[in-house]
């Protein structure tokens, strides 16, 4: 049976965050809102990636995109995991990262949206949560669905790619081919 697919309506759950408490539906407000899951805080994988998509939050920011993370830690790992993925990005001053992490340690979230890992089991031989990421248009409709299996990295590159084309194609009738990018047809128009 098929979990959520392109076009509809995004689940309006209810999580605990670094942020404080958040309805998914309020949270993203009028904006596009990106959310995507690691398998474990503290891994050095999911470090890189919490670091990189800091450091493009402001590219995703610029383009109107709410960024949230979902792990299967607990609030108190992925409050002191911040500190190790701000170090990382050698901003040790800053104590929050641009964006709020779910915590779903009981894996219901994870669980409903499809995030689990079969392949990829805990010490206690429970999944881990894949690499997902989808993409909400300002309407609350999923317009990207990815799953990565938990033993490879997201390339943030790419996705902010693909919003600029989710972006562009949504009030244009045009499709993107492989490989562009949006400072290419910024020079095309000028």
């Amino acid at each position: 049976m098929p979990g959520l697919l392109l076009g509809d309506v995004f689940p309006d759950f209810e999580a605990e965050t670094t942020y404080g408490k958040i309805k998914m539906h309020e949270f993203l407000g009028d904006s596009w809102g990106i959310l995507f899951s690691h398998p474990r805080d503290y891994t050095p994988v999911c470090t890189t990636e919490l670091g990189r998509a800091a450091r493009l939050s402001s590219e995703f920011s610029k383009r109107g995109v709410k960024m949230i993370a979902l792990s299967i830690d607990c609030l108190e790992d992925h409050h002191s995991w911040t500190k190790d993925i701000l170090a990382y990005n050698c901003e040790e001053s800053a104590s929050l990262l641009p964006f709020p992490i779910i915590a779903d340690s009981k894996r219901e979230l994870a669980v409903a949206l499809g995030m689990l890992d079969p392949d990829e089991k805990d010490k206690d031989g429970m999944p881990l949560t894949a690499r997902c990421v989808f993409i909400i248009g300002p309407d609350k409709r999923l317009k990207l669905s990815l799953l990565y299996p938990a033993t490879t990295g997201r390339n943030f590159n790419e996705i902010l790619r693909v919003v600029d084309s989710l972006q562009l194609t949504a009030g244009r009738r045009v499709a993107t081919p492989a490989d562009w990018q949006l400072t290419t047809t910024k020079k095309r128009e000028t």
